[in-house]
């Protein structure tokens, strides 16, 4: 097993860990017949070439890595609506097994890109065989909407090497005010949307029975 793989097997097992544990959190309110706040969960370990090159921008050193590098693991949950997102951080909030160092709210304070998220940077135990590890793991909850955009953001950061021409971050920022409008709209709506998923979901549970 090579050096990295060592040094990144326990970001691995936090996310995995995390995975689980979210993903139960989905489960409960699906079986209560609540609106779940969690449409769904997602989660990674940086790759080492992205590592490399944000250690280079960021003038990380590798050997401090583990407590200046806050995203090596990374986990997101997207939300249907703008209020699940603060129902989420409040059961983050709520949780015992790990600590929040962090929180920074990027849907209040939106940056200059037109990105929107809430972040938080978790301190979380992972049991491994020389003992407790203590690692940072970033989460990150948004809506769908936000998803969506921010993937698209992302993919051209890539493509253009982190220097998007200037007419498509125009249209980039434009895109993100559509994005958040939609958020907002589906807000206004969200008691019928709650309802009509509700009905399905009774349907679909009707049927499985037959």
């Amino acid at each position: 097993m090579s050096g990295w793989n060592i040094f990144l097997t326990p970001y691995k097992q936090a996310v995995e860990e995390l995975k689980v544990k979210l993903k139960g959190i989905r489960e409960q309110y699906q079986k209560t017949s609540k609106h779940t706040p969690i449409e769904f969960v997602t989660g990674r370990v940086k790759p080492v070439s992205s590592i490399l090159d944000k250690a280079k921008r960021k003038n990380v050193p590798l050997d401090q890595l583990e407590s200046q590098m806050e995203d090596l693991a990374g986990l997101r949950i997207v939300t249907q609506f703008v209020e699940d997102i603060e129902t989420v951080v409040d059961l983050i909030r709520s949780r015992k097994d790990f600590e929040i160092i962090e929180e920074r709210d990027y849907i209040v304070e939106k940056k200059p890109s037109g990105y929107r998220s809430y972040h938080l940077v978790l301190l979380y135990p992972v049991q491994t065989i020389e003992g407790e590890k203590k690692i940072l793991v970033e989460l990150q909850v948004r809506t769908l909407a936000m998803n969506f955009w921010a993937t698209i953001e992302h993919s051209l950061n890539y493509k253009y090497s982190g220097e998007i021409p200037e007419h498509i971050k125009i249209r980039l920022q434009r895109a993100a005010e559509s994005a958040f409008q939609l958020d907002e709209e589906m807000s206004i709506i969200r008691d019928e949307v709650r309802e009509a998923q509700r009905i399905i979901t009774k349907k679909e549970e009707q049927g499985s029975k037959l």
